[in-house]
């Protein structure tokens, strides 16, 4: 089951990453529905949420929340959302964005085309508030 999430997360297409751990990444969206906006995959080609064994879903989600508090410290959001759709790209993955509004968890209207300027500066930002949050040891060079 490769997807393009796999072949990014071999180094074969481009991310800009902000989390690396043994079992979980954690890259910029190239379709954000806010600056920041962080999808958070397993590195096994897992595909249905529902599907997987509970105690990977709870260590992804507890990944997410890390990147979720980082996310909010960074781009002084007052939410961070969270949201798995899977419809995308056929690889578990959850959303993890700034949250400033309700109309921000539409995914439908995210931003095709952002400048890789923002890209950069949002990876930046959740890098830096990553390490001040204390989890430097997980984030990428």
């Amino acid at each position: 089951m490769a997807s393009v999430f796999s072949a990014i997360i071999a180094g074969q297409l481009p991310g800009r990453f902000v989390w690396s751990d043994d079992e979980f990444v954690g890259f910029l969206t190239i379709a954000p529905v806010t600056q920041g906006h962080t999808l958070i995959v397993p590195r096994a080609e897992l595909d249905q949420w529902q599907d997987i064994d509970p105690a990977v879903m709870a260590r992804m989600t507890a990944v997410a929340q890390r990147v979720g508090q980082a996310v909010r410290a960074a781009f002084d959001a007052p939410r961070a959302g969270l949201l798995i759709a899977g419809l995308e790209v056929p690889h578990l993955h959850t959303h993890v964005f700034p949250a400033y509004s309700m109309g921000d968890f539409d995914i439908s209207g995210a931003d095709p085309a952002p400048t890789p300027e923002s890209l950069d500066e949002a990876q930046t930002k959740i890098k830096t508030a990553l390490r001040e949050l204390g989890y430097g040891a997980n984030v990428p060079d």
